[in-house]
């Protein structure tokens, strides 16, 4: 396992490769902040495609609001969300949340979000549903903090590369990434050719993708989205594409182009 310094350097070595090869990926694909939350919420478990089509359900009934959820029949938002698994579950948890943002912040989500990261954090992390991914995906995409968001892929990589082991908590790799990148800016680049889509995990610009946020959030936006993009296209968790990865020249030298799967896959989902 390499020094802290050593790993820093590697994890940005990793966004300017990515970066400059990518560009923007547009993360996350909402128009509005509530949208994000709710995606967060639904996400889980499922793919991507399925919490597009329970939002879509939802903002067709007009649900897609903080006065939508709050006044919404839980049996009918059951139904709306379905095709995102566990229904019943995340509909109560989508009422648990406006709920607590009644209570707490008067049903306004600026107000919630004027509050200081590490504050808002500790509130989150209480609600049923809300580990730190989770809530750091609301904090990042929603409110424009500067927080990193670390998801399966993110520790995926990280270990394939020594950077981080299985045991490694999620506040030390949320913290590594975050040391490693307090300094960054995202880099000039040339303009990327559409004929080379997909990009990485690049989506359409939206509204919030697109949102004003500090110069530190933006890295952090950016360098979450990269590596969904790594993760999704060549690092898959059973056989990964090493030898076309844009990291695989940055594999330690005894791992290069051989990981052992068995070892450092884990249980992740692909």
């Amino acid at each position: 396992m390499r020094s802290k310094a050593g790993k820093q350097e590697n994890i940005r070595a990793f966004f300017r490769t990515l970066y400059e090869r990518w560009g923007h990926q547009h993360w996350w694909p909402a128009e509005t902040p509530f949208e994000v939350i709710v995606g967060a919420y639904l996400t889980q478990n499922t793919a991507w495609i399925n919490v597009e089509r329970a939002l879509t359900q939802l903002r067709d009934a007009g649900g897609l609001s903080v006065e939508g959820i709050r006044s919404i029949d839980a049996c009918e938002l059951e139904k709306l969300i379905r095709s995102a698994g566990y229904f019943r579950q995340k509909a109560s948890r989508l009422k648990q949340f406006v709920t607590f943002l009644d209570q707490r912040y008067g049903g306004s989500l600026e107000r919630m979000f004027s509050t200081p990261t590490a504050q808002l954090r500790e509130e989150l992390l209480p609600l049923n549903g809300v580990g730190p991914e989770t809530a750091d995906s609301i904090l990042l995409y929603a409110g424009q903090h500067p927080i990193f968001v670390v998801d399966a892929y993110t520790r995926r990589i990280l270990e394939r590369h020594g950077l981080a082991k299985a045991s490694t908590k999620y506040e030390e790799i949320r913290t590594l990434v975050e040391a490693a990148l307090s300094n960054a800016t995202l880099p000039e680049l040339a303009e990327i050719d559409p004929a080379t889509l997909p990009r990485g995990s690049c989506h359409v610009p939206s509204a919030m993708s697109t949102a004003t946020r500090c110069a530190q959030a933006e890295v952090f936006n950016e360098m979450h989205g990269l590596i969904v993009g790594v993760g999704k296209n060549y690092c898959l968790k059973s056989k990964p594409k090493c030898e076309e990865c844009p990291l695989g020249p940055l594999l330690p030298k005894t791992r290069k182009f051989g990981i052992k799967l068995k070892a450092n896959s884990g249980g992740m989902s692909q």
